[in-house]
């Protein structure tokens, strides 16, 4: 994770709001067609679904992930994947930057 920025990215405009607007994202695609999302998750309880595979990193704060029957809690710096077709549920504690690559 030592990218600090995307060069020559496609930029969707609209942002992808859910819960009420507590977590937040906008999709780029780069120049060799990588789909990624960089987004926010103010502090709650979240589930989500995939519909593919996702490689998660985050930039700041820290979540604990519930996944696949079991617990880990992750902070800035590290990463996760969640495989294509799972159901997750994080617990966010402090305002995390992330960003997700489908893959």
């Amino acid at each position: 994770m030592t990218e600090t920025k995307f060069e020559n990215v496609e930029v969707t405009k609209r942002a992808n709001v859910y819960y009420d607007g507590d977590v937040t994202s906008r999709e780029l695609v780069t120049e060799d067609g990588v789909r990624k999302t960089l987004g926010i998750m103010q502090p709650g309880r979240y589930e989500f679904d995939t519909s593919e595979e996702e490689l998660i990193e985050l930039y700041a704060g820290e979540l604990t992930v519930e996944l696949d029957g079991s617990t880990e809690t992750y902070g800035a710096g590290e990463s996760f994947v969640v495989d294509a077709g799972t159901t997750f549920t994080v617990d966010v504690d402090e305002l995390v930057e992330y960003c997700c690559t489908y893959r």
